[in-house]
């Protein structure tokens, strides 16, 4: 997926795909898009930085989710905006018990 995607030839944690055009007034539940998480790739980047697996799985799905939302992090303004949403995101899960 991501060398097709994004011509990246290895293996990534999390791919977002935003959805390109929503309806101004959509009625009902709308889908934004989709994230996939290279499970493999999460538990290794776990393993490298001493994090508990799922809680690398739910950060990575948090980030592809901000992606989808159109946040970005080419720009270390962006990079920090987007930190503190994954934070942000991620201290609401586990206050409603994971």
């Amino acid at each position: 997926l991501n060398r097709r995607h994004l011509g990246e030839d290895r293996p990534t944690d999390v791919l977002a795909f935003p959805l390109d055009a929503l309806d101004d007034d959509p009625v009902g539940p709308v889908v934004l898009g989709s994230v996939v998480v290279c499970p493999a790739v999460a538990a290794a980047q776990a393993r490298d930085a001493g994090r508990d697996p799922d809680d690398e799985l739910a950060l990575l799905v948090v980030h592809g989710v901000l992606h989808v939302l159109g946040h970005d992090h080419a720009e270390p303004d962006e990079t920090r905006r987007m930190r503190a949403a994954e934070a942000a995101a991620l201290a609401a899960h586990h206050r409603l018990g994971s």
